[in-house]
């Protein structure tokens, strides 16, 4: 079986392609070259792995796909944006599209031209728990994954009434500690300025946040990688993960009591 993987540099994907059975061969995507060397080192013990660059931004990389066979496709690649609809740099708002709804679904096109022609195949989207769970400041990352999950489960509806053979699943992860969570409530401070009406709240918001994340977050990748590794292998899988279950049950009850 041959298994793409986008934004694989670290985090979930690189716990994921540890607990690969080593007779499927995979495909490891970065988005630039330099992230490549460092990849080989902490994975050289793996002999069915590829490591090339895909930008899924840029047409041309996108375009590499088409040259695999790809039996399991799973849409990984992100990036998180903070700040307040308020003031936010909409460039930036557009930018957090562009990565992880617009580019992810063209890519996903490509690929489902060779799954479609072989009656086969199986699509896994990352998204998050964070289309669920309305917190301040994190509006633009939120809102682009309620949009993956949306288009990934309406994409697996329209397949069924082609085929039987190819399915779709989207996983939304719940707080996980991979540092990608602090940059994206952190890079909202180099774009507030003394115009923003939150300025003289930033050294409270920035301890409200880190405080909430500290709490709520998973050190282990377990639970959501081996979720992932469960998805790979299911014949039939759900259109629906959300993992760990614990913060699910705690996003329905914050939703509930917080809106």
């Amino acid at each position: 079986m041959n298994i793409l993987i986008t934004g694989a540099a670290s985090g979930i994907a690189l716990s994921v392609v540890k607990k690969i059975s080593k007779d499927d061969h995979v495909y490891l995507t970065v988005h630039n070259k330099k992230q490549i060397p460092r990849l080989k080192r902490l994975l050289e013990k793996y002999d069915n792995i590829e490591i090339f660059k895909l930008d899924v931004t840029s047409a041309w990389d996108r375009r590499k796909v088409l040259k695999l066979n790809i039996d399991v496709f799973i849409s990984n690649a992100a990036i998180g944006e903070g700040g307040s609809i308020v003031d936010i740099d909409f460039d930036r708002v557009r930018e957090n599209y562009e990565v992880n709804v617009f580019s992810n679904f063209e890519l996903t096109q490509l690929v489902l031209r060779n799954m479609l022609k072989n009656d086969s195949g199986k699509i896994i989207i990352i998204s998050s728990i964070a289309s669920q769970f309305i917190m301040p400041f994190l509006g633009s990352y939120a809102s682009t994954k309620s949009s993956i999950s949306t288009l990934g489960l309406t994409l697996r509806k329209e397949l069924s009434t082609l085929t039987s053979n190819i399915h779709v699943s989207v996983i939304e992860p719940g707080c996980y500690h991979t540092g990608f969570n602090q940059v994206m409530l952190d890079n909202k401070y180099n774009y507030i300025d003394s115009s923003s009406p939150f300025y003289k709240s930033i050294d409270e918001i920035y301890k409200k946040e880190h405080r909430f994340f500290k709490l709520i977050e998973k050190k282990s990748l377990r639970t959501v990688s081996n979720k992932i590794i469960e998805v790979i292998y299911d014949e039939c899988p759900k259109a629906l993960y959300r993992v760990p279950i614990e913060q699910s049950i705690f996003v329905k009850l914050y939703m509930i009591f917080k809106r």
